[in-house]
C-alpha cells in the first residue's frame, strides 16, 4: 500500500530517487519499531534511531538479507550502490556509504512498487 495514489514506474527513477523515498521509509519502519518498543523521550528515541539508519548499520542490514533477496531487488541494490552520490559522510567509509544508498534504493523500489509486504519481511530480519 502507498500512501499517494499516482502512477510511477520506479524502473524509470535514477537510483538516487529511489534512495530518497527509501531512506524515509526504512527510518519510518525504524522510529515505529523504537515507538512500539518502549513510550520515552523523545531525544532517547532519536538518538537509538541513528544506530539503524547510519550508514553502517545499513550495510550490516545489507548483510542480513543479501542471501535472499531476488535477482530484481539484487538489480535495484545494484543501481543504487554504484550511483555517483556525489559526497561521502564524515562518520562512514565509501562502501558504506554506497552499500547503504542501495539498501535504501531496494526500500524505496519496493514502496514504490507496492511491495509492502515484502518490506516487512525484509526489515523483520534485519532486526531478527
Amino acid at each position: 500500500m502507498r500512501l499517494i495514489d499516482r502512477e510511477i514506474n520506479p524502473k524509470q527513477l535514477s537510483p538516487l530517487n529511489l534512495a530518497f523515498v527509501g531512506d524515509c521509509v526504512y527510518e519510518m519502519l525504524v522510529r515505529e519499531t523504537l515507538v512500539c518498543d518502549a513510550n520515552r523521550p523523545v531525544n532517547d528515541l532519536h538518538r537509538e534511531s541513528v544506530k539503524f539508519v547510519s550508514a553502517k548499520a545499513q550495510t550490516e542490514a545489507f548483510g542480513k538479507i543479501k542471501d535472499i533477496l531476488t535477482e530484481e531487488e539484487i538489480a535495484q541494490f545494484k543501481r543504487g550502490r554504484n550511483a555517483k552520490t556525489g559526497h561521502t559522510p564524515k562518520s562512514a567509509s565509501e562502501a558504506e556509504y554506497h552499500t547503504a544508498t542501495g539498501v535504501e534504493a531496494l526500500f524505496g523500489y519496493l514502496y514504490l512498487t507496492g511491495n509492502t509486504d515484502r518490506i516487512r519481511e525484509l526489515f523483520t530480519i534485519i532486526n531478527g
